[in-house]
Parts: structure tokens; C-alpha cells; sequence
């Protein structure tokens, strides 16, 4: 394998191919535009491209002359991403570019998500095979909607994992660690038709809480950081604790399941004054700093006049809510005990939506690299659905990746990745979800391994990519590779 180009000729080429994509807004199950993108791209590249029903795309490049024999190498990432914005960001993630902000360390963005989970894993498998001079056969596969529901991963054809040895995902997150397995997870949907009546209340208000981090549900989960939804939950049953009649026209919050909430909002209808209700504000968010100020201080509440709403939702709707959102566990639920600091099982309230105008719907994640506390989690959200009042819908169940201890891959890795820094990497197993699982599943005889550059916030408009950790990243597959041809 030859790639002899300086560090910041490898920087500004793959920024150059990340750049191309950010350009495309690629939300999750909005892929289509990207898609066509990565065909061209990789056909004027050299390669056989095939895009499955579901947009997928496998991206064949030909061996060069003389390494026709060696092991066929995979690059894996997924080409959808997580888009939120910071309050008062005019961004819309079906029409708008990312807005990339660059300084001397970091790569960001303007205000949004950058949507390096992970359009850097793709840059960099494009970036290789475009810029490689002496190969075997390798592929890329780039799939669609890992971060809401792994669609891709799961309508892949296993043909495209079956005919090939090693399997590098670029979907991680330090340039330093090795992962060699990941958790499952499950989405669950909690959904109720709400009943409607006119307002009864004389005044409305609006009551919107921001300033929190946010995060992402796996990689974060384990940081203490407050949930938005969940302490919205709180601060309308403390308004009924107190005697506060009140009347409920709207709740929305969250911006994906896999994202710890960091805002949310609500409408409601009373005849009390704002002052009354800014003192049950005040003291909810004195108990939130008493929660979690240590980690995450910046919680904010806002309380506005706003128009009557047209309707209010029933005296019932309101309390199921209320009570489902608190019942429901967010956060860490148990650590691993195999692995010190890691976390075993979590779970994230994500969102809170209207949809069809009708019918609530709340997203619910739980993680966990033990599959049976998963099916716990889905044990406990029929029950709890049945007991507030709404209908839980189970999808989406996806396997974990349980650690090679055979892998030849990780062990060049390892090798390659001291020899070239002068010190040892990481092996770890991560709180995340990876489409690892679904690949080892599919073709349990895959040796397979994820790796990543340096980010930091993922999911969040905070998002920044390091810089000086792409070079080595590259580096690192490309003596890799060349080492497993041999």
C-alpha cells in the first residue's frame, strides 16, 4: 500500500471530500440526494457501484495489477446524520448545508451538528481509495440511517459481507482506540390519539427550557447530564402538586432518539397568574441544580405570554403523559461487570412529538451489551405502556457485537498503530451502537474492527472534529491494509 503525502496534504484532502458531503443535507431516512453523490463519486473513482433499494451504497475497486490474490478489505461508515441546531439557529436539515467553521484544531460548524458521525468515515474511505497506488480488492460500503433505526445495516445484502476477510468500520470516536465490540439496543415507540376540548383558562404561557449539553444517549449516557424531557415532566407535576390548575396544549422536545434532549417546551392553559407559576419554576430549577449542576449548569426556564391556544388536551391525556415520562428510566441503568467503566445498560428518553396531529408520540431508547436486559426493557414497556394508557410499538432490535478474541485484524492494528506513534492503543467495548453487530451476524466469520477520529459532542451543536487525528487515522488503515496483503 503507498500513500506518501505530508499531514496536511491528508488533512486537506479529506476535508476536501467531507466538505462535498456537507454540502448535502443527509438526515436520517433522507438520504437519497447523498446517495446519488457517493455513486458518482466513487464511479469516477474507478469503481463498480451498485445502490440498493434502500440507497445503500458498494463501491467495488479493483485490485491493481500484481494484488489481485490479496484479502478483499472493507471500509464501512454510514452516510446519514444526526442534525440539531442551537436555539434561535434558522436551520432547516432537508434544505440547509452544514456551515463549516475551521481554526487552527478544530473543524465545526455554524451553529448546527458538523455530522462528522459520520461523514468523516466516509470522506476517509474515499479519500483512500481515490488517492491509494497500490492495492487489493477493496470495497466500501456506505449505509443509510444508522443513527434512527440501522435500516441500512438491516436490508444489507449479506453477499456484500460474504465475499470478503476483514471488515474496518470508521464509525468511532478517538484516534487511540481500538473497539472490538459494541451494545444492542432497541427502539420503542409510545404513542397515544389524545382527545381535545377549547381551553377553559383565561391566560396561556409558554414554558420553554433550555441551556443543557445534550449529548449522545451511548458514548455520553454516563456523564450525569440532565434530560430535557424528563425535567419538563417534573416542573408540569410539581405545577399539579402545588394546586395549580392548568390545562396541557402541547409538549415537544428532543431532536433524535439516540440524543440526550438538551430543550424542550410546552404550551399550557390556566387561569393562574405567571407570577404563582414562576415560583414553581424557580424552585424546580434550584432542585435540577441540585441534580445535576455539577455536570450540566446551564439549564434555563422560560416562561412567555402567548395566544389562548385553540385546544387543550383531556384532563387524562395530560396525567398519562406526565406519569409515562416520569415511570420511564433515563440514564444509566447498570455498569458492565467485565469491563471496569463501562457502561452495561442505559436508556434515553429522545423525543416528544406530535404526529398526524393526533397522536403523541414518545421515542425511547435503551442500550445494553447484555441482550436479555434488553428484553427487560421491552417486558417493561408493554407493561407501562398498558398502565398509562398508551401503545407501545417494539422495532428495531438490533445485536450487539461480542468481542473476536481471535481477530487478526485488531492485532496488526495494534501493532501498526504503536509502531507509528510511539505508543499502545485502546482496545475497547463501547456503550454505542455500531452496524458491527449486524455485520458479524450476517457473516459470523468477518474479522471486523472500528475506529474513529477525535470528536467531541456528537449529536449536538457543540460537535468539532480534531484535526491532527485524521492523518494518523489514514495512516493507520492504509499500513493495515498493506500489511494484511502480504
Amino acid at each position: 500500500m503507498i500513500l506518501d503525502y505530508s499531514d496536511e496534504m491528508i488533512i486537506d484532502g479529506v476535508l476536501e471530500e467531507f466538505s462535498q458531503l456537507a454540502r448535502i443535507p443527509r438526515k436520517s431516512g433522507h438520504e437519497k440526494a447523498v446517495s446519488d453523490y457517493l455513486v458518482k463519486a466513487f464511479s469516477d473513482i474507478g469503481c463498480e457501484v451498485h445502490q440498493d433499494e434502500v440507497n445503500n451504497v458498494i463501491a467495488d475497486l479493483p485490485a491493481t495489477d500484481g494484488m489481485e490474490s490479496a484479502p478483499k478489505i472493507i471500509l464501512q461508515g454510514h452516510m446519514d446524520m444526526v442534525c440539531v441546531a442551537d436555539h434561535g439557529v434558522n436551520y432547516d436539515p432537508l434544505k440547509d448545508p452544514i456551515k463549516l467553521v475551521r481554526d487552527e484544531k478544530f473543524l465545526s460548524a455554524d451553529g448546527t451538528s458538523l455530522g462528522a458521525d459520520d461523514g468523516i468515515g466516509v470522506a476517509e474511505a474515499l479519500y483512500i481509495m481515490k488517492n491509494l497506488k497500490k492495492h487489493g480488492p477493496l470495497r466500501a460500503i456506505i449505509t443509510v440511517d444508522e443513527e434512527q433505526g440501522m435500516t441500512g445495516a438491516v436490508h444489507l445484502d449479506a453477499k456484500y459481507l460474504k465475499d470478503a476477510q476483514y471488515l474496518i468500520n470508521c464509525d468511532s470516536e478517538n484516534y487511540d482506540e481500538l473497539t472490538v465490540g459494541s451494545a444492542g439496543s432497541v427502539n420503542i415507540d409510545f404513542n397515544r390519539q389524545l382527545e381535545y376540548s377549547a381551553p377553559s383558562g383565561n391566560k396561556a404561557y409558554k414554558i420553554h427550557l433550555k441551556g443543557l449539553l445534550g449529548g449522545h444517549s451511548g458514548m455520553e449516557i454516563n456523564k450525569g447530564r440532565a434530560n430535557a424531557i424528563r425535567i419538563m415532566a417534573m416542573l408540569l407535576n410539581a405545577l399539579d402538586e402545588a394546586g395549580i390548575s392548568y390545562e396541557l396544549a402541547s409538549f415537544t422536545g428532543g431532536k433524535a432518539r439516540n440524543s440526550i434532549p438538551a430543550e424542550a417546551e410546552v404550551v399550557i392553559s390556566t387561569m393562574a397568574e405567571d407570577q404563582v407559576i414562576q415560583e414553581i419554576i424557580d424552585a424546580e430549577h434550584d432542585s435540577c441544580l441540585d441534580k445535576y449542576g455539577a455536570v450540566d449548569n446551564g439549564i434555563e426556564f422560560e416562561l412567555t405570554d402567548v395566544a389562548q391556544p385553540q385546544r387543550v388536551m383531556s384532563e387524562d391525556d395530560r396525567d398519562s403523559i406526565i406519569r409515562l415520562l416520569i415511570s420511564l428510566h433515563s440514564g444509566v441503568y447498570a455498569m458492565s461487570q467485565v469491563v471496569p467503566g463501562l457502561v452495561e445498560t442505559s436508556a434515553n428518553i429522545g423525543m416528544v412529538k406530535l404526529k398526524d396531529g393526533e397522536v403523541l408520540s414518545i421515542a425511547y431508547f435503551p442500550r445494553s451489551s447484555n441482550d436479555a436486559k434488553i428484553d427487560e426493557f421491552i417486558l417493561q414497556a408493554d407493561i407501562l405502556a398498558q398502565m398509562a394508557g398508551f401503545t407501545a410499538v417494539i422495532d428495531n432490535q438490533a445485536p450487539g457485537w461480542k468481542e473476536n478474541q481471535n481477530s487478526k485484524l485488531a492485532k496488526v492494528m495494534l501493532e501498526v498503530f504503536e509502531a507509528q506513534n510511539g505508543m499502545p492503543m485502546k482496545v475497547e467495548t463501547i456503550h454505542a451502537g455500531l452496524e458491527c453487530g449486524y455485520h458479524v451476524m450476517k457473516n459470523p466469520e468477518l474479522d471486523v474492527v472500528s475506529i474513529g477520529v477525535n470528536t467531541f459532542d456528537i449529536h449536538s451543536p457543540k460537535e468539532r472534529l480534531e484535526l491532527a487525528t485524521i492523518p494518523p487515522q489514514i495512516k493507520l488503515i492504509v499500513e493495515t491494509m498493506g500489511r494484511l496483503a502480504e
